[in-house]
């Protein structure tokens, strides 16, 4: 007993997303989740206000049999969402808000009370297909939908280059910004005006894994912070298996290169070429520099090496491996939702996304 309990404490939490991916693949196979299902209806997070800081990419979807799936906010809006979906998946598009009283807000686990305005709209079975196989697999994806119609198109891929569904004249328009959104590597629910037309933007980004180049006690520090986070982490001490890893990187994973040997250059050279991923560099002054002028050499023009976040992490006055590895998650997290990573106090941004 005590054995699996540790080994189930060891690993990340599961990314209820790919339950909701499955569900969605069986529902677009079999119209519905069983023999008369119809219909496919998703629930979406339009504006919200309070709860403190929760996740973006907020989903839930049903089917016309009453078959539920997904999240919205740790399940605190779950009474107001699961109906909604279903009358969607009958072919309804409704904007309805909710609301969360502060004992049922604490409750599910949320920092304060709080209110939604919920998008619910259908979703036909290729685009369910489409969501639901990039869900269940940890690929990228994003959910794109007209507020007035619920006209849907969805986009997968590791570019989100793959098209499914259609919005009608701004299609082309509303999938290049939503490919702009995805280079800050982060999940992110955005209302866009494309061309005048209002459009709702769930881009879901799987969850990132660090990889460590080079062993010792920040490393240590650096598994450790990412299993706070729900990241995953992994340690490699040779070139051949640091190209390797870095050749497979999203736009979600994150390199911290502690080795200092030139040779590893070769992975910085890998990273700046394929684009995709947090490309971070440990080191003094005098090794940045140095590594700066062999990247320069090797051809890497100015303009390139800024993706090069090195020495990589905050200006928190980290002294110990675990505050460093704290500065560094947070220059990662600052960078994935386009923030300056400036105190909440100055900031006249929304606090908590």
């Amino acid at each position: 007993m005590s054995t699996s309990a540790t080994s189930s404490a060891a690993r990340p939490p599961a990314d209820p997303r790919r339950d909701l991916g499955a569900a969605l693949r069986r529902w677009a196979v079999t119209g519905g989740s069983g023999i008369g299902g119809s219909g496919i209806g998703v629930v979406r997070v339009l504006d919200r206000h309070g709860f403190g800081s929760v996740e973006s990419g907020q989903l839930v979807a049903g089917t016309t049999d009453g078959e539920v799936g997904g999240l919205l906010y740790l399940g605190a809006l779950d009474d107001s969402a699961h109906p909604l979906a279903v009358e969607a998946a009958s072919g309804v598009t409704t904007v309805r808000e909710a609301h969360v009283g502060e004992s049922s807000a604490v409750a599910a686990g949320l920092a304060c009370a709080g209110g939604a305005t919920l998008l619910a709209h259908p979703l036909a079975a290729d685009p369910a297909a489409a969501l639901g196989e990039a869900l269940e697999n940890g690929r990228p994806a994003a959910l794109l939908s007209v507020v007035d119609t619920g006209a849907a198109l969805v986009l997968t891929g590791p570019g989100l280059e793959e098209a499914t569904g259609d919005l009608g004249g701004v299609t082309a328009a509303a999938a290049e910004q939503t490919r702009a959104l995805l280079r800050r590597g982060a999940t992110a629910t955005e209302r866009l005006d494309v061309d005048g037309t209002a459009v709702l933007v769930d881009l879901l980004v799987p969850v990132p894994t660090v990889l460590v180049v080079g062993e010792g006690a920040l490393g240590a520090a650096l598994h450790a912070q990412a299993g706070l986070l729900g990241w995953s982490a992994r340690t490699v001490t040779t070139v051949e298996d640091a190209r390797a890893a870095v050749a497979a990187f999203t736009e979600a994973d994150v390199l911290v290169l502690l080795d200092h040997d030139p040779a590893f250059d070769a992975v910085l050279l890998d990273g700046l070429a394929h684009g995709r991923g947090f490309l971070g560099a440990l080191g003094s002054r005098r090794t940045q520099a140095a590594r700066r002028e062999r990247l320069l050499a090797a051809g890497v023009t100015e303009d390139a090496l800024a993706a090069v976040h090195g020495p990589v992490g905050l200006d928190l006055g980290a002294r110990t491996p675990a505050e460093t590895a704290v500065s560094i998650v947070a220059q990662v997290v600052a960078l994935r939702a386009g923030r300056s990573a400036s105190a909440l106090a100055s900031s006249a941004g929304r606090i908590g996304g």
